[in-house]
């Protein structure tokens, strides 16, 4: 899944008028970048979540068979759901059995990430009882107290009312913390408590940290968080001189 149904507010002017995953990137649409990466990683069909300016987006990219996919366009109406409630929304695309482990990346973010590694990993589910896994980045100079810290190849986060003089809260305070990178693989069981709405992602996955359910890695290549006409700038130029 690649989440594109943001407002883009902070992009704004660009996205008065036109949806973030429609703005150029290297002579082609940011979302056509992650639709040829995802489809040279062995990935056949994608879900894309349409809200803001939505009908642009199924308009610009047809049923995905130019990229060598097949596109479901998940629609969220007028008010965008969020990240959780996106995810949500779309679960009957993305696992109409309701066992299936997916793979969902922020459609705002410029990643040279080895996605076959991740489809190829979890091909036959996440192990164990884990409900996600996610990648984490270096922080960015507009992120530096990161988002999620982790030990031993896991997500690690204090039980929801800890004590913070309590030793496991004092050893997740002490370790250093990395910025989501907006890519991961969840179960989706990591919703069954869920309501369609609107809400975020990343309390589901404290909770499931918590009780020790979110395998981790860090990725220290090529990513860009593009949230600002400044950054979209500053990628523009850098592709423009390779």
């Amino acid at each position: 899944m690649i989440l594109a149904a943001g407002k883009g507010e902070r992009m704004r002017p660009l996205t008065l008028s036109r949806p973030k995953p429609l703005l150029d990137v290297g002579g082609m649409a940011l979302i056509e970048h992650h639709l040829y990466a995802l489809a040279t990683a062995g990935f056949s069909e994608v879900v894309v979540n349409l809200s803001w300016l939505g009908e642009q987006i199924p308009a610009a990219l047809g049923d995905g068979s130019r990229y060598g996919l097949k596109i479901h366009y998940s629609h969220e109406g007028p008010e965008p759901l969020e990240t959780g409630g996106g995810i949500f929304r779309a679960l009957p695309l993305l696992c109409p059995m309701g066992v299936e482990p997916f793979l969902v990346l922020n459609g705002d973010v410029w990643m040279q990430y080895p996605f076959a590694d991740l489809r190829e990993k979890y091909a036959q589910g996440l192990p164990g009882r884990d409900q996600a896994h996610v990648v984490l980045v270096p922080n960015p100079g507009h992120n530096r107290e990161g988002d999620f810290a982790f030990d031993a190849g896991r997500v690690v986060e204090p039980l929801p009312g800890m004590a913070a003089d309590t030793a496991v809260a004092t050893r997740v305070a002490a370790l250093p913390r990395w910025t989501f990178s907006g890519l991961g693989v969840y179960h989706p069981s990591l919703f069954n408590a869920c309501e369609d709405g609107i809400f975020r992602l990343a309390p589901l996955l404290r909770a499931a940290a918590a009780n020790a359910r979110v395998g981790v890695e860090l990725f220290e290549g090529d990513w860009l968080d593009i949230g600002t006409p400044e950054r979209l700038a500053e990628l523009n130029a850098r592709l423009s001189g390779r």
